[in-house]
């Protein structure tokens, strides 16, 4: 047994602090770093950048909206053009920094409200995936199982990475309950070790309503902005370890 863990980093801005990145590095295998869309200044990409390289972390862009003020959890109507041309900035922006401090974007992953529309929405799912391949080094797309940005990926040659989340609550149709309504996020380290034990070794996950879904996933995303980020990190990596899997970055990322 084998899984990728991945959590959101260089998510501060400015003198707005958000999350431990520096203590939750090394926890993961995977960090999706934001490209200044969502959150990110320049420097907290640079310096989050810096500690991924120095910790033997890969680096991912993760791509959102153009959404500050709503930290990129607002849908947008954009069109597919702009979409593109916002994606294939971003990534490139973010490679440009992780080159400079001996590392590289090696995956790309949807940030907020970008990664639930693209479940369904085919065109802008199509518009992320077009914006990647233009970017070239056949770079992996992380998305929901089933979802259309997954299928987009996989008709365009790109390495698509179904993924899970340990710490939010799932609805029967297999897609994440909205941050609008209670109980969205999971914030206790049991529940998620507990969650990301049976993801990682069972390939199932309870819904809202109890009913037992199959996840196939081969990467877990921990949000590193949520309340005791660390302390849930370190247990899920305690319970994987446990159980013998192992835990290391999904393979085809190169």
């Amino acid at each position: 047994m084998r899984i990728d863990l991945n959590a959101d980093l260089g998510e501060s801005f400015g003198r707005w602090q958000l999350g431990d990145d520096e203590v939750l590095l090394p926890l993961v295998t995977s960090a999706n770093i934001a490209c200044g869309f969502h959150a990110g200044d320049p420097a907290t990409l640079v310096r989050t950048c810096a500690a991924a390289a120095a910790s033997g972390v890969r680096i991912g862009a993760q791509v959102s909206y153009r959404d500050l003020a709503g930290f990129g959890r607002r849908f947008i109507d954009v069109s597919p053009t702009d979409l593109y041309a916002d994606v294939l900035y971003q990534i490139g922006a973010l490679d440009g920094i992780a080159r400079s401090v001996g590392s590289r974007v090696s995956y790309v992953k949807p940030h907020g409200a970008l990664y639930n529309t693209v479940v369904q929405h085919e065109e802008q799912a199509a518009a992320v995936v077009r914006a990647v391949a233009a970017a070239g080094n056949h770079l992996p797309l992380l998305g929901l199982p089933g979802s259309a940005l997954l299928t987009a990926a996989a008709n365009a040659g790109l390495r698509p990475v179904p993924e899970a989340f340990a710490d939010r609550a799932y609805t029967p149709e297999g897609t994440l309950v909205s941050r609008a309504l209670p109980a969205a996020v999971l914030t206790d380290p049991e529940t998620v070790a507990d969650r990301a034990l049976r993801m990682a070794c069972d390939h199932e996950v309870v819904a809202v309503d109890g009913s037992v879904l199959e996840v196939h996933a081969e990467s877990l995303c921990l949000h590193g902005d949520s309340p005791g980020a660390v302390t849930m990190a370190r247990r899920v990596r305690e319970a994987l370890d446990a159980a013998g899997v192992q835990i290391a970055p999904f393979i085809g990322h190169e």
